[in-house]
């Protein structure tokens, strides 16, 4: 190797860096520099692949470790003191022993960063000699290397099964059709297959990729934390340019499934790829308490600088009182002595030095302790562990766990996180006619009931349909009936083979179909014309559902292999990472067994009138037209299949489905049903079975994705029969119903011209209904317009700049005068238990609200399941188009609002207005004109649903709410779009559902069902604020009552610093006598049992607001730790008055005094004890008297010329020792006993009644929460309040503006304000 100098090497980091900092990266092979040295490598500015995530080097390790320690002021603080001993002459203690206390909290601190850091690189290390194979030229071959060796422009060569060493640009697969199947669980926790393509214009035939004849310049955008977007195109020799983005690039972490190999260029390495981006480690929150808390430590300063300037002022009078010079005033080297106004001032440090524990050096690192234990119990609590997913909750935030005791405002997304995410398909409507399928409804009812005698008809799988339908009204085959007959286990075992497939529960995938619907599409399958077939709606409908969507097609015999024995990707300060194993197990055979468990009755949106309410529902004509193909109601309609199509149907039945989302998964399983079998999928092809058992292969063109500004997806076909070009187009009814041109065929007869109002009908419907709805639509495109489109579209894909936005352009344009086909209507179902969930949150004076992107119906509609809208709420429904209209109803209805609640008969009642508003009318009222107003509007409402809001606006409303009305804030959430909303709040709290791990990634704490939030806010939340600020006072109370000792000595030495206590035992006294109860306190107190708090949310309230961590608390256990320490020096100092007893014998009552009148209150404040408890206590007394007795015993010179030798040995043969300790414990502790007994006994706090009633047997107990809540005003006991309505000015929309002009002039098609007093909604069985 050459010698460089400095400079060149200066000059190199240089030109590297400005080549890292370009916006476009021309990037090469570096297969013909092989072999070269460094300098003359074209990509030797990029970064290589070896990662570093630890924070410090062996050498630098103690500087670098001091200086992050030193970041907390406490530190300084007690280094400054301790610098300070050592000048002479203000000198308190030994400057060895006054180096002790810091010494230890530093040394501590020291071992756990450095155990953190070998752990990381431990990780670092092997993830790093990871192997992987790189071609090399010299070989001609591929070679195993290790994953630190891979550098930009290499190729590398992954096989199935294996995680992906960097980020690649895919150039070859064994796929023929050049598709790539990953998994990025290790990313976002997805466990559902995902297609990556080889680069435009790369995918060959040739089983084998020569990496060597590659010559063209990859040039793509500068490194960014942005998974789901890639800028890049291919430059050829001939200057021919290829776009890829994401879909063709393999990022480091994921895994390799179902295709054999695959070769990539690396276009970012090692800290620059996009998943190191990403793994910016653990955020640090401060909690509301830790704020407090420094205030109150600047308290303690200013006490500490005033005792100090009292001392120095009282040794300045103090010598300018001697008469003359004493003879134990020791003179300085010149023999002179200071004069009092230089000593006082020399004083004034020494009283810092000797009274510094009056800031608490281990308070710190108590609570960091405290938390620890906290977070152990929260984590292991069984009633938050869910059986489901084999998961429990998870802490990723230490430092905030008591905020979730102070919570006021929970934002909470609903799909997902109210619902399961596990969507059954309900209904559809099909040109205008509406199929309820009456039978599947009828099923799913029965899953909810397993123990109904119905079950034994219904609760069947529908038969193969390659064998034929059955019509018949009854099921006359008893085989079928009996397998099924009581056999819950049987059917819960029926997805096994989709184990490892995420939405493939039975729920989701079995689908009993619509008779009328059969037999529509019979008549259609039956014709022979192939005119008749190309123009059917019906099957257009199906064959949309099978194609518009991204679902990856598998078979289910061949499992998903995970990679045993192969390092994972992980590291130890990634978040991404400890949440890898986890999710895999989500998909495990319990996931599937349990997914049949029986959902809550108030879930169900199936009711008796839904069932028989077609004849109102649809329009008579088109009832008529479904009905005359079987009069009867028991004629038999089957298809008549092939036998040549007997051996394909076998495979069909072990099709796995991997979907990105469940609704495609619903609707795939809904067109399987009716025999539109998706066979399978690639990058430009899809296959689909007809029902007569006809396989037509439809090449796709192109497939406009779904994104949130379009709120819909397209893929671009040919059709295989008519060769026409086919865009089938799916999304939201009011981005799809603007896109409509002329109805589908204008032969049809004149009511079904009006299919378009009638699908808006069935729209409406749906939602109100609580289903999530869907457009279909379809369009063909000409010859020449497609050909125009194609080439606007390959220049949207090629380009760099501005590329998502031409991308969006070009979608844009092909969707236009499209189709409609029909709709659907997808049930998701709540969790259990969340509407008793949002009870006990809203009894506990927490304020929910629901944040989603779904239509105001069905929000409306899912907020009575939940209870997040009550039957005697008035709902005040905002929809506003203009800024005029919105800022003259939100004053209009906040004055309605105030007047309603200064009304005498409602002053003392909690208002039950509940604000349902939409993303647009959102968007207003947050403007910086309207946003006090609208704040003002919503915390006077006791609920507030947002409907069709965007993943910024819900982060959005979250900071204005938080910002303005200064309260806690929690946010939780299950998907990508929950990942702003939930970074923006106090506390967020990540739902590891269906949709990925994205949102527990990003939050603060983790859990499986929204129904653990109310023990873990209520029970867990409770205890850990109120143990974490009982601990805090508590040790400022401690360190208070045992420096005031010291300071009330001064008065008797001249304020000349002097202890009486030995400087050892009072290191030993903080440091190990006193330390260990205050943790357990923090630990393991329970003021209130778990079911007492889950019984009676409103205990929650004694912590939200200023909680139990007041002003007035602080100072008054400020006062009280004054008071006994007077009484704990005064007795004893009287006692002793007169006597010959030298200091230390003086001073060693007063230290064993303050250890038992610490420790006693402490025990006052214990509210729950147990054999820890005892053991602590009684060993922190017992440990106390063998130190000082070990001590006093072999100290003989320790502290000359007054030493400790045999002291305590002396005291404890002393009667008078024993009268003196106890007696002085006694009237120390007597105030305070005093007031806890005639607070408890006269004005007893809701805490205290509590724990009353925790004393009773279980009977009484419940009789008495039964009274407790009437008298508080809580839970179902409310609503006889809410019987009259509250005032007659908010009854009808028409009443509530009567003096207003201005707006009675603008309400109309711009503004929609309802307030609803008896809102209709479906009846739930």
């Amino acid at each position: 190797m050459t010698w460089r100098s400095p400079l060149a090497l200066v000059r190199d980091a240089l030109r590297g860096q400005r080549a890292r900092e370009r916006d476009l990266r021309y990037l090469v092979s570096n297969l013909p520099y092989e072999g070269l040295e460094k300098g003359k490598q074209p990509n030797r500015h990029f970064y290589s692949n070896a990662i570093k995530t630890t924070k410090y080097t062996l050498l630098f390790f103690i500087p670098m470790n001091l200086f992050e320690q030193f970041h907390r002021l406490a530190n300084i603080y007690f280094v400054g003191l301790a610098i300070l001993n050592f000048v002479p002459v203000v000198s308190a203690f030994e400057p060895e022993v006054a180096l002790i206390p810091i010494c230890v909290i530093l040394c501590l601190t020291a071992l756990k960063d450095a155990w953190e850091d070998f752990r990381r690189y431990q990780s670092d290390r092997k993830l790093n000699n990871t192997p992987c194979f790189i071609y090399s030229r010299k070989d001609k071959q591929f070679v195993e290397r290790c994953w630190k060796d891979v550098r930009v422009g290499d190729f590398v060569k992954v096989f199935c099964n294996e995680i992906v060493s960097v980020d690649l640009l895919l150039l070859h697969t064994s796929d023929p059709n050049g598709v790539c199947h990953i998994e990025t669980a290790n990313l976002d926790g997805e466990t559902n297959l995902k297609q990556r393509r080889v680069v435009s214009g790369f995918c060959t035939s040739d089983p084998e990729f020569e990496p060597e004849s590659f010559n063209s310049i990859v040039v793509c955008e500068r490194p960014n934390n942005n998974l789901n977007h890639f800028k890049c195109y291919v430059e050829k020799p001939d200057k021919d340019k290829v776009g890829a983005g994401i879909e063709s690039l393999l990022l480091r972490g994921c895994t390799v499934r179902n295709t054999d190999h695959a070769v990539g260029f690396v276009v970012y390495a090692g800290h620059e790829t996009k998943t190191m981006l990403n793994n910016n480690g653990p955020r640090y929150k401060r909690s509301k308490l830790e704020r407090k808390l420094n205030i109150d430590v600047i308290f303690c300063v200013i006490l500490l600088l005033s005792m100090c300037l009292v001392g120095a002022v009282g040794h300045f009078l103090w010598l300018q009182a001697l008469p003359s010079v004493p003879p134990y005033l020791v003179p300085n080297s010149n023999g002179h002595l200071d004069s009092p106004s230089l000593s006082s001032f020399y004083m004034f440090f020494t009283m810092i030095i000797l009274l510094q524990i009056l800031i608490p050096i281990s308070l710190y690192v108590s609570i960091e302790l405290v938390k620890i234990g906290q977070i152990y119990f929260i984590t292991n609590d069984i009633d938050l562990y869910d059986e489901e997913t084999d998961s429990r909750m998870q802490c990723k935030a230490l430092n905030i766990t008591e905020d979730l005791g102070q919570i006021e405002y929970i934002f909470s997304d609903k799909t997902g996180t109210l619902t399961e995410n596990k969507m059954v398909f309900r209904r559809c409507s099909i040109m205008g006619t509406e199929y309820p399928h009456k039978e599947n409804a009828i099923r799913l009812t029965v899953i909810d009931e397993p123990d109904s005698e119905e079950e034994v008809i219904f609760n069947q799988r529908p038969r193969p349909l390659q064998k034929g339908w059955s019509l018949d009204t009854e099921d006359t085959n008893p085989e079928n009936t009996q397998h099924h007959h009581g056999s819950r286990r049987k059917s819960k075992g029926a997805g096994n083979a989709q184990s490892n497939v995420a939405f493939s529960s039975p729920l989701e995938t079995q689908v009993i179909p619509d008779r009328k619907l059969l037999q529509q599409i019979s008549r259609a399958e039956s014709s022979s014309s192939s005119s008749s077939r190309k123009m059917d709606p019906y099957l257009d409908f199906f064959l949309a559902l099978a194609i518009c969507n991204t679902v990856v097609v598998s078979m289910a015999t061949a499992q998903r292999q995970r990679a045993s024995g192969f390092p994972r990707y992980c590291q130890t300060n990634n978040p991404l990472d400890t949440l890898s194993s986890l999710v895999r197990k989500a998909g495990s055979l319990r996931h599937i067994l349990t997914s049949w468990q029986r959902m809550p009755k108030r879930t169900h949106t199936l009711s008796e009138d839904s069932v028989i309410e077609e004849d109102h529902f649809n329009p008579p004509v088109k009832m008529e037209r479904a009905g005359d193909l079987n009069t009867d109601g028991a004629q038999t309609c089957s298809l008549h299949v092939p036998p040549q199509c007997d051996k394909p149907a076998a495979t069909s039945d072990k099709l796995c489905y991997e979907a990105e989302s469940p609704d495609e998964a619903a609707l795939v399983y809904a067109a399987k049903a009716y025999g539109f079998t998706l066979l399978g999928r690639t990058h430009d092809s899809v296959t689909v079975r007809l029902p007569s058992g006809q396989n037509l292969v439809f090449e796709v063109l192109d497939t406009l994705t779904f994104d949130s500004n379009r709120k819909r997806m397209s893929v671009l076909v040919r059709h295989p029969i008519t060769k026409e070009y086919v865009l089938y187009t799916k999304g939201a009814d009011y981005a799809i119903m603007e896109l409509l041109g002329t109805p589908y065929a204008e032969h049809l007869s004149g009511n079904q011209k009006n299919m378009v109002a009638d699908t808006q009908h069935h729209l409406d419907y749906y939602a109100k209904d609580g289903l999530r709805t869907l457009c279909f639509t379809k369009k063909v495109v000409s010859d020449k317009a497609y050909e125009s489109w194609s080439a606007n579209r390959q220049r949207a894909l090629a380009a760099i700049d501005n590329r998502e936005q031409l991308i969006m352009d070009t979608a844009v344009q092909l969707e236009t005068n499209l189709t409609l086909l029909g709709a659907t209507g997808v049930e998701d179902r709540l969790q259990e238990s969340v509407p008793d969930t949002i009870m006990a949150l809203r009894e506990a004076g927490i304020q929910v609200w629901v944040l989603t992107g779904d239509k105001p119906e069905t929000a409306v509609n899912i907020g009575y399941a939940c209870r997040l809208l009550e039957e005697e709420d008035l709902v005040i429904n905002m929809s506003c188009k203009n800024k005029l209209t919105c800022t003259s109803i939100l004053d209009c209805t906040l004055e309605e609002v105030r007047r309603y609640a200064n009304e005498p008969r409602n002053v003392d009642m909690t208002p039950d207005i509940s604000l349902v508003i939409d993303g647009y009318t959102l968007t207003m009222v947050l403007s910086s004109d309207l946003q006090d107003r609208f704040v003002d509007l919503a915390k006077r409402c006791r609920s507030v649903l947002c409907c069709r809001v965007t993943p910024l606006q819900k982060s959005r409303v979250v900071k204005v709410i938080r910002e303005k009305l200064k309260v806690m804030t929690l946010a939780v959430g299950d998907g990508a779009n929950d990942v702003n909303m939930i970074q923006a709040a106090d506390i967020g709290i990540g739902i590891s559902g269906q949709e990925g791990m994205q949102a527990v990634m990003a939050s603060d704490f983790a859990i499986s069902r929204f129904k653990h939030l109310k023990k873990l806010l209520l029970v867990h939340g409770h205890w850990c604020y109120t143990r974490l600020a009982n601990m805090i006072i508590y040790f400022f109370y401690k360190n208070v009552a045992y420096v005031n000792l010291l300071f009330w000595y001064q008065f008797f030495c001249g304020f000349s610093a002097t202890t009486m206590i030995d400087y050892w035992l009072m290191i030993f006294f903080n440091l190990f006598f006193t330390s260990l109860p205050p943790i357990m306190f923090g630990i393991m107190d329970k003021d209130v049992s778990a079911e007492m708090l889950l019984g009676i949310p409103e205990l929650y309230k004694t912590g939200q607001g200023a909680g139990e961590y007041k002003f007035s608390t602080f100072w008054v256990s400020m006062l009280d730790a004054f008071y006994q320490s007077l009484v704990c020096f005064f007795i004893p100092y009287l006692a002793y008055q007169d006597s010959d007893i030298d200091v230390f014998t003086f001073g060693t009552p007063l230290n064993t005094i303050s250890l038992f009148t610490i420790l006693l209150h402490l025990s006052i404040e214990i509210k729950a004890w147990t054999v820890v408890h005892w053991v602590i206590m009684l060993g922190s007394v017992a440990l106390y008297f063998i130190v000082t007795l070990v001590y006093s015993a072999i100290c003989v010179t320790c502290n000359p010329p007054s030493n400790p030798y045999w002291i305590l040995q002396s005291q404890m043969a002393d009667p008078m020792f024993y009268l003196i300790c106890t007696i002085s414990t006694v009237v120390a502790l007597l105030p305070r006993y005093m007031f806890h007994v005639l607070r408890n006994s006269i004005a007893p706090s809701p805490l205290v009644q509590a724990r009353h009633l925790d004393r009773l047997d279980p009977s009484a107990r419940e009789q008495w929460i039964k009274e407790w809540r009437s008298f508080r005003g809580g839970g179902q006991v409310k609503r006889s309040e809410l019987s009259t309505p509250p005032s007659p000015t908010l009854e009808t929309p028409a009443d509530i503006y009567p003096q207003s002009p201005a707006v009675s002039d603008i309400m109309g098609d711009d503004f929609t304000l309802n307030v609803i007093t008896n809102y209709q909604r479906p009846v739930h069985t």
